[in-house]
């Protein structure tokens, strides 16, 4: 099983979770060397991001994971709580995390989805390979999906355009009818749409 070639899902899937509540769970995680329940209602009134990978012990997945870890601590400041989350039990996140010096790092709860559940409602599950596609989830405080960001396995994230975007998703929140142009970064000029910005930009 090749679990770097995988197909796209349609761009249909990305728009339809976007605006829409996210998908609450209750699920195993693996956390400060030990396993506890992880709930996404209980993180209501926090941002959270969700971040899908294939499966434990492959190769692009631990560089992800391990920059995820590297700027835990920025999106804590940030209000933010970062989850994990693969098809693999809470055991085998335990073994991957006794094992890598990259995963050893990883204070964030690992969250287990060995019956696909959580993959399945997010639409990220491969079902031939019972494996989850690379997935960014970002979740407000209300529990709203703000951002939906799936691709092919081959291709790794960039934590850098993660936090990017968390911060144009918080700053448009906290300002209600300004928008960030592209490759916007905070300091930066926003818009603000009305009819006399049409066609001047």
């Amino acid at each position: 099983m090749n679990i770097q070639k995988t197909t796209c899902t349609e761009g249909t899937t990305m728009s339809k979770h976007v605006g829409k509540p996210a998908p609450d769970f209750t699920t195993e995680a693996f956390v400060n060397n030990k396993t506890v329940k992880v709930s996404l209602k209980a993180l209501r009134g926090k941002w959270v991001i969700l971040a899908f990978y294939p499966a434990d012990f492959t190769f692009i997945c631990p560089t992800e994971l391990g920059e995820l870890a590297d700027t835990y601590d920025t999106f804590k400041k940030m209000n933010t709580e970062i989850l994990s989350i693969s098809t693999d039990t809470a055991f085998v996140h335990k073994a991957w995390h006794d094992n890598s010096p990259t995963i050893s790092k990883i204070k964030y709860p690992m969250v287990a989805d060995p019956t696909r559940k959580i993959c399945t409602d997010y639409e990220t599950l491969i079902e031939s390979d019972g494996l989850s596609q690379r997935c960014t989830v970002i979740i407000d405080p209300k529990g709203i999906v703000r951002s939906y960001d799936i691709h092919d396995n081959s291709i790794g994230r960039s934590v850098h355009e993660i936090l990017r975007r968390l911060q144009a998703a918080q700053f448009v929140e906290k300002n209600p009818g300004l928008v960030c142009p592209a490759s916007w970064k905070p300091g930066e000029k926003t818009l603000k749409p009305g009819m006399d910005l049409v066609g001047k930009i």
